[in-house]
């Protein structure tokens, strides 16, 4: 007699939770996804995951609920197994949810690397962080540069944000802005897909991440996995960096999967030490001694450029910051804030009195944000509320520290600064010397260094 499948509830956020499905359940008769949740999203609930991306075991395709009726799914559903499979929250939070659905009756699974890793046919570098907001993204560059300076063609992988029609974000290819535009892309994605198109790299991303490093090889020497939040690669490193944030000391050892990204780290860059005080950095530094002695350490420093200074001298300036790196993130700082703190503002204009729609709901959510305004973006009212927000906030000037070129999104009828930053390393090694360490490994170069 066939044994009965186990029902099974992944509980997501739109990105690993589509991963572990496609890996690890889409064609194992063993289990029935009966359900998706989500969280720390938006507007990703109410959907379902496509019969086009779930396989013949799916042919209705699979609903996606709110994470809220968690409870009441795991009775009504008669489910067995609760598969955990969102990033950067707190081990307390973790387990908290583990509880509900160990009380509910269900086992709670976290699916590791082994069973969701995939394998590519060309050297591939991972970034990874502990946390939202590390600086990550400014890390996959100067590693991009590295690897440009020894003429490999490299193509960047982005881990998922598929918030939109899943069976067109299948595959996404991103060589140009225009592609942004063609891909109806939200602001969190521009963040993360801009910074690499205007530099003339090419950047993948999606919903089915085999199908994804396929096309990717076809034009690349070496692959980089540009991590979301603090989870680890979607593809088995070759080379694997992990970013840690002395502003945030002690979270290396506390989130998930940042500690699992840690130790997994082969290079690990203290970031943001030009801003951070000694304390948090010695912290950071005596962690990762902890968890993992081998991995080799890099200091590293983000420096700002503000492209107009004079408009934040003696004003009163709104600061706008990465959202997630906000909400998600709890990060009571970012490169906007430093800006406005170097270059003599005379004030941080709260936004919240003036927070329209969406935005309302998201300071309710994160309280703890403060004067800041998170450029939410994930839909198109989003974009409406937060330009609203802009317009209505009584300030003289707007600090803009995203990494993107947000007045090409909404519009912005006040002074406008721009903040930008890059990773600066502090002594030897140096993420250029590593990496070509790594290249002569692989037996892609064979002279000397000769990145500048």
């Amino acid at each position: 007699m066939q044994q009965k499948r186990k029902n099974v509830i992944i509980i997501g956020a739109a990105g690993r939770d589509f991963h572990n499905f496609n890996t690890y359940f889409r064609a194992n008769q063993t289990y029935n996804v009966v359900a998706f949740t989500a969280a720390q999203i938006p507007d990703i609930d109410g959907r379902k995951y496509p019969a086009e991306l779930a396989g013949e075991y799916y042919p209705e395709g699979i609903p996606i609920y709110t994470q809220d009726d968690l409870v009441k799914l795991i009775h009504d559903l008669d489910v067995d197994i609760c598969a955990f499979s969102y990033s950067d929250i707190s081990y307390q939070e973790v387990m908290a949810i583990g509880s509900i659905v160990q009380a509910a009756g269900a086992d709670f699974l976290l699916i590791g690397p082994k069973e969701t890793m995939i394998k590519s046919t060309k050297p591939l570098i991972a970034v990874g962080a502990v946390r939202t907001g590390c600086g990550k993204s400014q890390t996959s560059r100067a590693i991009v540069q590295a690897l440009l300076a020894h003429k490999m063609k490299v193509v960047a992988i982005r881990h998922p944000m598929p918030y939109g029609n899943l069976v067109a974000q299948k595959v996404q290819r991103f060589a140009s802005i225009d592609d942004l535009k063609k891909h109806n892309c939200t602001i969190e994605e521009m963040e993360e897909y801009e910074p690499h198109v205007v530099r003339g790299n090419v950047i993948y991303a999606g919903v089915d991440y085999e199908a994804i490093i396929r096309e990717a090889e076809k034009e690349a020497d070496v692959i980089l996995w540009d991590g979301g939040n603090n989870d680890f690669p979607f593809y088995k490193p070759d080379l694997m960096v992990t970013v840690v944030d002395p502003h945030r000391p002690g979270h290396e050892l506390n989130f998930y999967p940042g500690e699992t990204t840690l130790r997994m780290a082969d290079i690990v860059v203290i970031n943001k030490m030009d801003s951070a005080g000694p304390e948090g950095i010695q912290m950071v530094r005596d962690n990762i001694a902890a968890v993992n002695p081998k991995a080799r350490v890099i200091d590293g420093a983000s420096p700002l450029t503000v492209d107009k200074p004079e408009l934040i001298k003696g004003k009163r300036v709104l600061v706008v910051e990465d959202g997630p790196t906000l909400t998600h993130g709890h990060m009571k700082i970012g490169a906007g804030t430093v800006a406005a703190q170097k270059f003599g503002a005379t004030e941080l204009v709260d936004p919240r009195p003036y927070a329209v729609g969406r935005l309302q709901e998201t300071f309710k959510i994160y309280p703890d944000i403060g004067t800041l305004l998170p450029a939410m973006g994930y839909g198109e009212q989003q974009v409406r509320d937060l330009e609203a927000t802009i317009r209505d906030t009584d300030c003289d000037t707007v600090v803009i520290g995203t990494p993107i070129d947000l007045t090409r999104i909404v519009k912005i009828d006040k002074p406008v600064v721009k903040v930008e930053y890059a990773l600066q390393e502090i002594g030897k090694p140096t993420l250029c010397d590593l990496v070509c360490e790594f290249l002569k490994d692989k037996e892609l170069i064979r002279s000397d260094c000769g990145c500048k």
